[in-house]
């Protein structure tokens, strides 16, 4: 089942204030990226976050899952809980860098 567009804008507008927020289809699902940073990994519905070690913490009850066949384990975020999904995206963003432009 691939993620709804629906779906993938209720993400969006659950992380909304927090930077410039943004969402790209890929392979047939969607990477939400907050200030040009890849953050969210969408697939079937389900919003995954990658395993780091400043999310220990606040991830601890979070159930845990592999978002695509070949994928490290991910923590499952509720995105459902808005305020838990802010703080979570904002200590993501912190550490993560602005992909490199691929050259062709």
């Amino acid at each position: 089942m691939a993620t709804t567009k629906d779906y993938i804008e209720y993400v969006c507008e659950q992380i909304s204030g927090i930077g410039d927020i943004r969402y790209k289809k890929m392979f047939g699902e969607y990477m939400v990226y907050v200030n040009n940073k890849p953050v969210i990994t969408v697939c079937d519905n389900i919003s995954y976050i990658k395993k780091l070690d400043n999310l220990s913490e606040l991830m601890k009850d979070a159930s845990k899952g592999f978002p695509y066949d070949g994928a490290k384990e991910h923590y499952i975020l509720d995105i459902d809980n808005k305020e838990l999904s802010k703080l979570v995206v904002k200590e993501v963003e912190k550490v993560t860098k602005v992909p490199k432009k691929r050259t062709k």
